[in-house]
């Protein structure tokens, strides 16, 4: 795999995340407020924190906390009277308390068992791995020059071989949006550029430009390389974060897997029940 389809494949990974406001460890959890004599914990506030609007996450931390702290103060005192007419006798009320349960041990499961364990050195150690697996690639530095017509390249390329300059030229005709920049493209790999481009471009040695004109989509392109050098692998402090979704993934699938072998799962949809067969086999680990 290449550099710069790892990047990529590490980015678009299924990300297993905690839900947003994971609850305090016990015992650093004060008490923050009273509603009708019941406690409201910071914990609380955390997790009406993270759900609050998005528009609320551009405010001061401050003023997201009192937001946080006005949406529990409304929560508990509407649960007060809901307790009075009796709502948690009803089934519908039963029924999403065993699945809010359920959600919760399965968080707390997967923190203790998936997201705790994997330390720095694992990280980096599956960083180096999926480094040391990647073949290095060349890379050219480019400069372009776009015009709309072939006679608009023609004339360009003439104005070259008669020893103008490429930058100049760039800034003076190109119609592309680096023609400020002097056409300057900076330093890219196969796949980066559209085929015709990238065909052109790869076969010309450094201070060599294009003797006739490219087409593409964009219109007509003459291209100048400037270097040619093999690519660095992306930075490990820039695909932490996603190397440690990979292994997150990783780790839940495991668990997951393990997990089923005891559990019968029956789903009585027709609807959902053949899809559902599918997305399970996908998840099946290989022999």
């Amino acid at each position: 795999m290449r550099p710069t389809k790892l990047i990529a494949a590490l980015l678009i990974a299924a990300a297993v995340a905690l839900p947003a406001g994971s609850m305090a460890a016990d015992g650093d959890d004060p008490v923050i407020a009273k509603v009708g004599g019941v406690d409201v914990y910071q914990s609380e506030l955390t997790l009406a924190e993270a759900e609050l609007d998005p528009q609320f996450q551009r405010m001061p931390a401050e003023q997201r906390q009192l937001a946080a702290l006005a949406a529990v103060v409304d929560i508990k005192t509407l649960a007060r009277k809901a307790e009075a007419d009796k709502f948690q006798d009803t089934e519908l009320f039963k029924r999403q308390m065993a699945y809010l349960r359920d959600r919760t041990l399965h968080n707390l499961l997967f923190k203790a068992q998936v997201v705790d364990p994997i330390t720095e050195e694992e990280i980096k150690a599956r960083y180096e791995k999926e480094i040391a697996a990647t073949p290095t690639e060349d890379e050219i530095k480019a400069r372009h020059i776009l015009v709309k017509t072939e006679e608009e390249a023609k004339a360009v390329i003439a104005e070259l071989e008669a020893g103008k300059d490429f930058v100049e030229l760039a800034k003076e005709k190109s119609t592309g949006p680096s023609a400020s920049q002097g056409g300057d493209l900076g330093y890219f790999t196969k796949g980066r550029m559209v085929p015709p481009f990238e065909a052109a471009a790869f076969a010309l040695e450094p201070g060599e430009f294009t003797k006739e004109a490219v087409n593409t989509e964009f219109g007509w392109h003459v291209i100048l390389v400037e270097d040619s050098r093999k690519a660095e692998p992306p930075v490990f402090d820039k695909v932490k974060d996603q190397v440690q979704q990979v292994l997150l993934r990783e780790r839940y699938a495991d668990l997951m897997a393990q997990a089923r072998k005891d559990i019968e799962v029956e789903v009585l949809d027709p609807a959902l029940k053949d899809g559902f067969a599918q997305i399970q086999a996908s998840q099946k680990p290989a022999e």
